[in-house]
């Protein structure tokens, strides 16, 4: 998660990124355009890259595949679901010539929403290439209310008409309305889920006898209200704490302010909400053929590798299979592995959780391809070119009763590497964020700081989109789509909903 880190060489960018000359132009809580800064009085923390590599570098998980370092109260795909959720509130959507017009995104541009653009792009009319033919009308025509899906190409003895990846123009580019989503392959299968969630209600719109031409229109209502509610309770409130979202609503947004149009706080894109590269796991059980103790682990590098924007499918032009014209059918994941579709997995069906949240990193992200290097020196570089403050400065204008204390961050091979540059009393806010979440919340959940912070940026973002359902129908409405608990909706309900648990081992529902 993070709105700027090119997590590998392919990773793509959209919209723009926010600057320290623009951000310190900024004052209170105007509604300052695209970014913004939560707390724009506090002085920005200045460390030298020294101290900050070396930091970073003690930030290296020593045994990534410890399962003490693991969380098993947030499973392996909330980790994915996470940047999906990143992209979906970063897309800007504005024209070429809007971006030039105004760079720093003061006046044209969307607003940082939960609005689903990133599946929806501009809609069946705007956007018709993520769209399928209208069989029902005009012959084919035009656009009709479903996202289009793709195939996968059959390798060794997975056969079948799969329709298990991103559609795809003819030489491997994914069409969809962000192509970030096809950076890596957890995050691209969890793109397809929400296409395939959208498809799965406008065939239940249909049954239902609703008019073809409503269908598209109610079906987007149905899924974007879902999926907010999901973000706020199943994903947010897994890594917080239960009842904070119900308990903001109530009480009132206390830092995260705007007056009409919500932006990205930069305290948020920049600390808080790169939370996920220390939930990241080296290797995970992605089905039963690419897992431990299968034909190979599902290493990063190889989830990388078999997407269209940073590895290797290339459509048309590839003269064979293994040159990847589109995703294998060997690589169509298993989603039992990645949530808690089920109450306890068969035997030889391994669960992955995420790693822990706190300030340790696995190997592979201190030493991304190319010129890549550090992800966390990245990250905590980035703070001080954007001006970020200290995480102490942060808790104390936030009146956090109990802020960490300097022996706190202190503790650790990492922290004695934050105390030897001083760090423990000054610290940068990512790096306080994961200290908190280790020794406030267990390495399971956010500490108070991090946890409020977050909790409010979502919350502000669903209810300042004037078509969410907060803003339509209040904090009481509740999800009506089929559920393991009648009035909840959860990412494994969708998972569920949708049918399409294991294609690869012919499970659709559970």
């Amino acid at each position: 998660m993070g709105t700027d880190v090119n997590v590998h060489p392919g990773h793509g960018k959209a919209g723009r990124q926010p600057t320290r000359q623009f951000l310190d132009t900024l004052s209170g809580h105007d509604d300052p355009g695209m970014f913004g800064r939560m707390f724009p009085t506090l002085e920005p923390l200045a460390v030298d890259d020294g101290p900050l590599h070396e930091l970073a570098d003690a930030m290296k998980d020593p045994a990534p595949g410890d399962a003490a370092g693991n969380n098993p109260n947030v499973p392996a795909g909330f980790t994915y679901l996470g940047q999906f959720v990143d992209h979906d509130i970063t897309l800007d959507l504005t024209s070429f010539g809007e971006k030039e017009a105004d760079p720093t995104a003061v006046t044209n541009f969307r607003t940082p929403a939960l609005d689903l653009d990133s599946i929806y792009g501009l809609g069946p009319d705007g956007s018709r290439h993520l769209y399928a033919r209208n069989s029902a009308t005009d012959t084919g025509k035009t656009p009709g209310p479903k996202l289009l899906i793709g195939k996968t190409v059959n390798v060794d003895a997975i056969t079948g008409d799969h329709r298990n990846d991103l559609p795809r123009n003819p030489e491997g580019f994914a069409l969809i309305g962000d192509h970030r989503n096809d950076e890596n392959l957890l995050v691209a299968q969890t793109h397809l889920a929400m296409l395939k969630f959208h498809n799965k209600v406008c065939d239940q719109l249909a049954a239902s006898g609703k008019p073809a031409g409503e269908i598209f229109e109610e079906a987007r209502r149905i899924v974007t209200w879902h999926y907010q509610w999901m973000v706020l309770h199943d994903f947010v409130e897994r890594i917080t704490e239960k009842g904070i979202v119900a308990k903001i609503l109530e009480q009132g947004r206390r830092f995260y302010r705007f007056k009409k149009t919500p932006y990205m706080p930069v305290e948020f894109s920049a600390a808080v909400y790169r939370l996920g590269h220390s939930m990241v796991r080296q290797v995970y059980s992605h089905n039963r053929i690419f897992t431990p103790g299968g034909l190979t682990p599902a290493t990063l590098d190889l989830l990388f590798r078999f997407t269209g924007l940073s590895g290797g499918i290339i459509g048309d032009l590839a003269p064979n299979p293994i040159q990847l014209p589109v995703l294998s059918s060997n690589w169509i994941i298993d989603w039992r592995r990645f949530y808690q579709v089920l109450p306890n997995n068969p035997a030889g069906v391994t669960f992955n959780p995420s790693r822990k949240i706190d300030p340790f990193v696995v190997p592979q992200l201190h030493t991304l391809p190319g010129d890549g290097g550090s992800l966390p020196f990245r990250n905590l570089k980035r703070g001080v070119l954007l001006g970020l403050p200290s995480g102490q400065d942060v808790a104390k204008a936030m009146k956090i009763k109990n802020p960490l204390t300097p022996a706190e961050i202190s503790k650790g091979t990492d922290g004695a590497v934050a105390k030897k540059h001083g760090l423990h009393e000054h610290t940068p806010l990512w790096y306080y964020i994961l200290k908190e979440a280790e020794q406030r919340g267990g390495g399971e959940r956010l500490g108070p700081v991090g946890a409020t912070l977050l909790a409010e940026v979502f919350v502000g973002l669903v209810h300042g989109d004037h078509q969410s359902y907060l803003w339509l129908k209040g904090k009481n409405w509740k999800p009506t789509l089929p559920s393991q608990v009648p009035g909840e909706f959860t990412m494994a309900d969708l998972l569920r909903f949708v049918g399409d648990i294991s294609p690869i081992d012919g499970i659709s529902t559970v």
